[in-house]
């Protein structure tokens, strides 16, 4: 239930990119507007409202740009946002998961294209990648500060019912069954512990070595993918080359 996976790199390199540009407040906000105008902004009566908050707080997202988006929701904003998912390949073979909310699907699929196509990728049809990845909850707990250890970390894992702990020098990366996220979060926030990150993704069931030749490619489509406003989320099965220790 312990050992590095090439997980914590994946996602790391999403999240850097993310803040780098300062779009996850506005993509969250859109989640936000969205879960709580199907929902209602109560979050103990809106679990998909619960989910995205956790998210905004875990990307330490202002409590005013939380309030703005339950407001316009509640204003009576009529903008209507869908959900898509678009598939393709990367090189090698890779899968790319693109997941969207957007208020015109021919402008978001046309943008994905380019920027899918223009750095060497292909489209693919609905289903043909995404059987490839798992839903999953997920939870980065950081280690910087944290007096605990891997085994007093598992223990608390399985008190939780989560279904795996991956361990690296400097995080604890839960992973749960989406059905479970919530029960898993309430407990080890009882235990004490808090998240940098705590949401649902998708996990590719096995990754594909990316060829250091295609690395810089690969990192521009991934860069023209989640700089679209209407992109919420970019998964892969890419197994980075792995980088330099820093001394």
């Amino acid at each position: 239930m312990s050992g590095h996976s090439k997980w914590h790199n994946i996602q790391g390199r999403k999240n850097a990119q993310d803040a780098k540009r300062g779009k996850i407040f506005q993509k969250i906000s859109r989640e936000l507007f969205m879960a709580a105008r199907t929902g209602g902004s109560d979050p103990n009566n809106n679990p998909s409202l619960r989910l995205v908050m956790d998210k905004a707080r875990a990307a330490n997202m202002p409590k005013d740009n939380i309030k703005r988006a339950l407001d316009k929701a509640e204003g009576g904003d009529t903008t209507q946002y869908d959900e898509v998912q678009y598939e393709g390949y990367g090189p090698a073979g890779i899968g790319v998961l693109v997941e969207a909310l957007t208020d015109n699907k021919n402008r978001t699929s046309s943008d994905v294209r380019v920027a899918v196509t223009r750095h060497g990728g292909t489209m693919a049809s609905a289903g043909a990648v995404s059987y490839m990845f798992d839903r999953k909850g997920y939870f980065v707990i950081e280690r910087e500060g944290l007096d605990v250890d891997e085994d007093q970390m598992l223990e608390a894992v399985m008190e939780a019912g989560a279904d795996d702990l991956q361990s690296s020098d400097d995080q604890f990366e839960i992973f749960t069954d989406p059905k479970d996220f919530s029960t898993v979060r309430d407990s080890l926030e009882e235990q004490g512990f808090h998240f940098s990150t705590a949401e649902l993704t998708m996990v590719p069931q096995n990754t594909v070595a990316l060829p250091a030749d295609k690395v810089e490619t690969f990192q521009n489509m991934i860069d023209a993918l989640e700089d679209n406003d209407d992109v919420q989320n970019v998964y892969t099965s890419a197994e980075w080359p792995d980088e330099p220790d820093e001394d």
